[in-house]
């Protein structure tokens, strides 16, 4: 197969879905990271998985080895109390422990993974070291980690430490599986540790030199070298997983459609940067980005409950004369009669949001409104399109969030929490760079945040006509720290020629408003 780049946004996207569906939690999220090993911060809901491109073997090879650990993950998140350092031998030990206890458990829920797991289990035996080059005391944890895992060892060791680890495998064995049969955690699992420390006589806090599976990145196995191993892992592992093809393990065949469509995927991210919509504008990037941080479900929920009506395309609405008699609203002297109105909004909306350095004070909650108001327009199924500008390396750049075409997503939300808010509000630059989107897309409504003047007024007056010759409708947001303050911006505004200026001084209401334009 030929090299192929993937992009870390296809990557994530399905990382994300796959580790939030075998582990049962919505709430997680996916980094990859080339600086560290493959692991899971429990109490920050976080899996940092190694980078395919780190990985041992061809692409699909790669994506196997990466959808596997993966996996591993989803079930330490579903099962696992606590997971140590790997960095010390009490923790490394433990943590050993614990992967053959998530696989078992895993493997009753998820049978379909046996022939991923067996494959996964010959590229880890692979990418362990020689045990000659592994120095002190380290070489027993790691000649019991290869043996407790894969029943051998790689190389030679001396005749009395192999009793050693023999019996502290045959002991972790059956501590793991009277953790299963009787339904202990890791807590009860880590209190054996202790045992199997004095069993190999080292030091529990003895430093483990780290063996991550890319240290031999980009070497290729031939497919007899591949079927021999998978031979030996199946033998060893018989036992536990009973008889396997070897063969069949090899070809993949249950997860190639799955990685077919990461492959369309992949192609469809690398196409996005050669349409015209990206002139000027660029795309950011999402790499390790935590899109959690700017997530308010308190104030998406209730968005969404606001507008509930909208979902349906109804709305009940009190009239002088209609369907039904409202005797409450007759006796308070309100409309006496109420009758469910239609409601849809067909408008079409670009939204442009101002990063720049005034904003980043509140940038945090700025960010979590906009947000909001995002994922309320994607429940109304309102056509809608995002960018925002800041300025980087003294450049005013244009930032692509969301283009009119595609669905609000994590990989969206990805993109609004990467950018920092730096420069000024150099408006009439931004309008530049936008001007052949706005002119090939002709949204019904431009509407541009800000919080403060733009740097040359004249050029955004000028500006705003061409647009506006366009058949688009200006409308300007104008946000304030107070009422005053967001009424100043508003009115100054105004003088730049939009047909329409808002004033907010509550960022929470920033969503109401922008419906309330819609519907008018």
């Amino acid at each position: 197969m030929q090299p192929i780049q993937f992009q870390n946004e296809s990557l994530v996207d399905i990382a994300t879905f796959l580790v939030r569906r075998w582990s049962e939690k919505d709430k997680v999220i996916v980094e990859i990271s080339d600086k560290i090993e493959t692991k899971t911060r429990l109490n920050e809901n976080k899996v940092i998985l190694t980078p395919l491109e780190k990985r041992i073997g061809d692409n699909f090879q790669k994506y196997r080895q990466f959808r596997t650990s993966l996996w591993y993950e989803a079930m330490r998140i579903k099962f696992c109390k606590k997971i140590l350092s790997n960095d010390h031998a009490f923790g490394f030990i433990l943590n050993t422990m614990e992967t053959q206890r998530v696989e078992q458990l895993g493997r009753e829920i998820w049978k379909g993974m046996d022939d991923e797991i067996i494959f996964n289990y010959a590229y880890m035996l692979v990418a362990r070291p020689q045990l000659h080059t592994v120095y002190g005391k380290a070489r027993i944890v790691e000649a019991f980690y290869q043996y407790f895992m894969f029943g051998t060892i790689k190389g030679e060791i001396q005749s009395s430490h192999f009793e050693k680890i023999k019996k502290a495998t045959t002991f972790a064995k059956k501590i793991v599986n009277k953790a299963i049969k009787e339904n202990y955690d890791t807590n009860w699992l880590e209190k054996n540790v202790s045992e199997i420390v004095k069993i190999l006589e080292i030091d529990s806090l003895l430093t483990i030199p780290m063996s991550l599976p890319f240290m031999k990145a980009g070497m290729a196995l031939s497919e007899e070298e591949q079927l021999k191993i998978l031979k030996i892992i199946s033998k060893n592992k018989e036992s536990d997983f009973g008889s396997v093809d070897s063969t069949a393990v090899l070809r993949g065949d249950n997860v190639y459609d799955e990685y077919k469509v990461l492959l369309d995927e992949n192609k469809k991210m690398e196409n996005k940067g050669l349409t015209p919509e990206a002139i000027g504008i660029q795309i950011p990037s999402t790499k390790n980005v935590n899109e959690a941080t700017i997530y308010d479900m308190s104030l998406i929920n209730g968005l969404k409950i606001k507008f509930k009506e909208w979902k349906s395309g109804w709305k009940e609405q009190h009239m002088k004369s209609g369907d039904e008699f409202d005797e409450e609203n007759y006796i308070e002297g309100h409309e006496p009669f109420f009758t469910d109105m239609k409601k849809s909004i067909k408008t079409k909306i670009v939204i442009l949001l101002d990063h720049s350095s005034s904003i980043s004070s509140d940038a945090l909650e700025y960010k979590k409104a906009t947000l909001a108001l995002c994922e309320v327009l994607a429940f109304l199924k309102v056509k809608f399109a995002v960018y925002a500008f800041s300025t980087q390396n003294r450049s005013v750049v244009c930032w692509s969030i969301k283009p009119d075409n595609t669905k609000w997503n994590s990989i969206t939300a990805k993109r609004l929490a990467q950018i920092v808010a730096n420069g000024s509000t150099p408006l009439a630059e931004v309008y530049d760079k936008m001007f052949s989107v706005l002119q090939s897309k002709r949204p019904d409504i431009f509407l541009t945040l800000t919080d403060g003047e733009p740097s040359d007024p004249d050029a955004v007056r000028n500006m705003t006509k061409s647009l506006k010759r366009l058949g688009i409708s200006m409308v300007a947001l104008g946000l304030g720290p107070n009422a005053l303050r967001a009424t100043t911006i508003a009115n100054n505004l105004r003088h730049l020629g939009y047909e329409k200026t808002l004033a907010v001084s509550r960022l929470k209401d920033i969503p109401s408003k922008v419906i309330g334009i819609l519907e008018g």
